[in-house]
């Protein structure tokens, strides 16, 4: 786990308004250079990754605890995850009641119920909790996706209390699926920022 000097103030990048902090929460063995959580992670100067001990076998608890550091020291982050991160969110969210999270944008959460050697990896994460998230939250999912059926992810998300995009054959939302940057998955979490702050202010 990263030392808590590793998570700065968030900064303005708004004028006189200040984004809320923004966690990158990756899945199993973490997300390339090219991969649009690290263009992200780069671009946005309020965002920062949150680190895992062991990328290729993650275990529920270390994974939890590393979020949940990260989510101390940076209060009213948004979490922006993808395929096994948002399984972690969802346990997070069970475990803690979600304290500290202002919402969160769920990128192609991973089946982690699906055969295969990954899929023995995440068995540790299964079931994925299905409760209503206390937080608002966007679930982004694809109709090709390898990890995912469309049908489970909207499961998810009806569960969780999400809004959720189809976003077509989209394969799971990563560089091997043409999603580089992926500048229109920052639109998403534009409009999810907006909600949170809409919320804010009731």
């Amino acid at each position: 786990m990263p030392p808590s000097s590793a998570f700065e103030p968030a900064r303005s990048y708004r004028g006189d308004r200040e984004d809320p902090p923004i966690l990158i929460v990756p899945g199993l063995y973490n997300s390339g250079p090219d991969h649009w959580q690290s263009h992200w992670e780069r671009e946005l100067p309020t965002a920062q990754r949150v680190e895992q001990q062991d990328w290729e076998r993650p275990l529920l608890g270390d994974w939890t605890i590393s979020l949940a550091e990260a989510v101390r020291q940076r209060p009213g982050a948004i979490l922006v995850a993808h395929s096994l991160g948002c399984a972690l969110v969802a346990h997070f969210a069970q475990v803690t009641g979600g304290r500290g999270v202002g919402g969160a944008m769920l990128v192609a959460p991973a089946d982690v119920n699906r055969e295969g050697p990954a899929g023995r990896l995440l068995v540790g994460f299964s079931p994925i909790p299905r409760q209503r998230l206390p937080f608002p939250s966007l679930v982004v999912a694809s109709r090709d996706d390898p990890y995912v059926e469309i049908e489970r992810a909207e499961a998810f998300a009806r569960g969780w209390g999400s809004d959720f995009v189809d976003l077509g054959r989209a394969g799971h939302i990563n560089v091997d699926s043409g999603h580089g940057a992926w500048t229109k998955g920052r639109g998403l979490l534009r409009g999810l920022i907006h909600r949170v702050e809409a919320a804010d202010r009731l």
